[in-house]
């Protein structure tokens, strides 16, 4: 079966179909939530809690757009 992992806009990734989710001993994780935390902010890591949305995450498409829109640097 395929796993699809989709990165919404600003906010978790959301995983479809059957997966295991496995911590850094090896031991299985119960899955809460197909939301996967993006922002770090999470209170319930690694599962999303919807923080990204109050503390303003932008994902990293739109930080590096910021960043090159930017004042470019003297030569």
């Amino acid at each position: 079966m395929t796993v699809t992992i989709k990165i919404r806009e600003n906010g978790p990734f959301v995983v479809d179909g059957e997966f295991t989710l496995v911590d850094h001993n090896g031991n299985e994780v119960p899955i809460v939530k197909r939301a996967l935390c993006r922002c770090g902010g999470s209170t319930m890591k690694p599962f999303c809690d919807s923080t990204h949305s109050k503390i303003g995450f932008q994902g990293a498409s739109k930080a590096v757009e910021e960043s090159d829109s930017g004042p470019s640097s003297p030569s």
